[in-house]
């Protein structure tokens, strides 16, 4: 009975963190642009000022393996007809905004698009966009481009047309222009209070659509699973770093299944 009871407590808790999502949190915005092309296409024809550009594949939660360091878990991965890469971002806090951040986004991209003996001059183009809940610059300008230069003759600068791009999104802009109404619908709870349609339709089906509320519902028991997982593989690393090398008390400890800890064992061996 206190089993049944705890999964009501999550089950409501779950309910109410859905009536107050909004796009700037990731884990909506991950399924409400989840393959979703027209909503994708919206963002960046507002972004980029690209009205024409049509994106033919979006991917959300895209993970990028760099198997000498750090692997990137993407928000959204997008190509358009043209073969150029648009990785979008949601940074809430400051610091996950970053410009080495977007650096190293870049630099990923490039390495899982360029295919072996390509010639460099056919590389296409990447756009790295971060949608940041503040003026990370403080300029007070809804957007901010960062392209590469070099200095000419007469000191003044030149554009690199490397071929990357980063642009950074003022989530705190509210003018009433295109960027300033998708800025008001990124941190909007109401679907019904949004300006642009696509972007409503799929948050009011998440959030009040009962087949979109149980997906909803699904994603965070998954998401709190992960967590809990993740929580018993780091109690069973700390148990193999303290010199306990026997898997079946690791496992019994952490309560982690035998044949993870034999893989976290191998790994530590490898």
């Amino acid at each position: 009975m206190e089993i049944e009871k705890t999964r009501e407590q999550l089950h409501e808790e779950d309910l109410q963190r859905i009536r107050g999502f909004r796009l700037i949190d990731d884990d909506f915005l991950n399924v409400c642009f989840a393959d979703n092309i027209e909503a994708t296409e919206l963002l960046v024809h507002i972004i980029l000022n690209k009205p024409d550009l049509v994106v033919s594949r979006v991917q959300t939660q895209k993970t990028i393996k760099n198997i000498h360091g750090r692997s990137l878990r993407l928000d959204i991965d997008a190509t358009d007809t043209e073969s150029r890469e648009y990785n979008i971002e949601v940074q809430r806090s400051d610091s996950g905004a970053n410009p080495k951040r977007a650096r190293y986004h870049g630099s990923l991209l490039d390495a899982n698009i360029v295919e072996p003996g390509e010639k460099f001059e056919h590389i296409p183009e990447t756009f790295v966009i971060f949608i940041t809940e503040n003026d990370i610059f403080g300029l007070g300008k809804p957007i901010y481009k960062a392209d590469r230069y070099y200095e000419g003759e007469d000191g003044n600068m030149i554009p690199l047309n490397d071929g990357l791009h980063i642009v950074y999104v003022n989530g705190a802009y509210k003018g009433d222009d295109d960027i300033g109404k998708l800025m008001h619908d990124f941190f909007c709870v109401e679907p019904d209070d949004m300006y642009f349609e696509k972007l409503a339709e799929r948050a009011r089906y998440f959030k009040k659509d009962e087949g979109g509320i149980r997906q909803m519902c699904k994603v965070m028991e998954d998401m709190r699973n992960e967590s809990i997982m993740q929580e018993r593989k780091k109690f069973a690393k700390r148990l193999i770093e303290d010199g306990e090398n026997s898997a079946e008390r690791i496992a019994r400890l952490s309560e982690l299944a035998l044949e993870d800890v034999e893989e976290l064992l191998e790994n530590k061996t490898a």
